[in-house]
């Protein structure tokens, strides 16, 4: 398979960037994901950081190179992000529990499949066209859903998230897939940094009328001036598929790898000297450290694929 993938992650008018983002593969299967730490509650870098982890280290697992069952694998995997955060609440003896949203995309084969906890949304783009975008889990599209049904009132603080990881009760995820892809469609994750500023309109037209490495940050730049001082973490991952197998024609191409080659751009911890139980050594994900990662990943596989030659 062959996609071409572009993040840009900025801390806005936060004091810190609570935001994580990252992707995987193996020869047949693809990895997106992104997850938003919630403020309000203790460590959401930490929260964020290590549902990641826990994505890409069971995608390591299960995907040899394919995974058996994508939908299963997306939700099981974030099931068990959401108990890692549970575990290290009380491993370190914390009051509350740090908390996140994720948001994941896998691509195998021709088909994406996705699944959500919280309100960092996916938006798939086809030509000009919306295709599709995740509900959030929040009281206010709950009640745009079920206005008809259930009126909530004006007393519901609607923008509240009813369901995320790390949370006393087992967490809402709702799966979708597959969806047949086709040739230079256009999957975009990202945080409530973004659609929170940029409308659902503006977000198609961009994903449509540039390509991918100029649309990412020109989003992110239209989030940052509409929200202003305020603005949250804004964060944002695209996908464009292609799907054919030709090396030379830009993009990453899995052609050549192995069928227990496994490639990823997430940090394998948090660093601080005890693996994903530290907070303290967290570093931002920025443009620079992204693009080393890309560039360290490719230039392994280079490797790795002259070598059977």
């Amino acid at each position: 398979m062959r996609f071409a993938v572009y993040q840009v992650s900025r801390k806005g008018g936060r004091e810190k960037n609570e935001d994580r983002m990252g992707y995987c593969y193996t020869r047949d299967a693809g990895l997106f994901a992104l997850a938003d730490g919630m403020g309000g509650h203790p460590e959401g870098e930490v929260a964020s950081q290590m549902a990641l982890q826990t994505l890409a280290a069971i995608f390591q697992r299960d995907a040899k190179p394919r995974l058996p069952d994508p939908l299963r694998f997306l939700h099981e995997a974030i099931i068990a992000a959401h108990h890692q955060l549970l575990r290290y609440a009380t491993e370190k003896g914390l009051v509350d529990t740090p908390r996140t949203t994720v948001v994941a995309c896998v691509i195998q084969g021709n088909s994406a499949y996705w699944a959500h906890c919280g309100d960092s949304r996916l938006y798939l783009v086809r030509a000009d066209k919306l295709v599709a975008r995740t509900r959030d889990h929040s009281y206010s599209e709950l009640q745009e859903t079920l206005s008809q049904v259930v009126p909530m009132g004006d007393r519901v603080n609607r923008n509240v998230l009813f369901t995320c990881l790390g949370s006393p009760g087992k967490p809402v995820v709702d799966t979708a897939g597959p969806l047949r892809m086709q040739p230079h469609d256009r999957v975009l994750l990202c945080s409530d940094g973004l659609w929170s500023s940029v409308t659902d309109a503006e977000i198609t037209e961009v994903m449509t009328a540039y390509p991918i490495a100029e649309a990412v940050p020109e989003l992110v730049e239209r989030a940052l001036r509409v929200a202003g001082e305020k603005s949250d973490n804004v964060t944002v991952l695209s996908v464009e598929w292609d799907g054919q197998e030709d090396a030379d024609s830009g993009g990453i191409s899995t052609l050549s790898l192995g069928e227990e080659v496994f490639a990823s751009t997430i940090q394998a911890s948090l660093g601080g000297g005890d693996g994903a139980g530290s907070g303290s050594g967290a570093d931002e994900l920025d443009d620079a450290e992204i693009e080393r990662s890309i560039r360290e990943i490719n230039e392994a596989i280079q490797r790795s694929s002259g070598k059977r030659r």
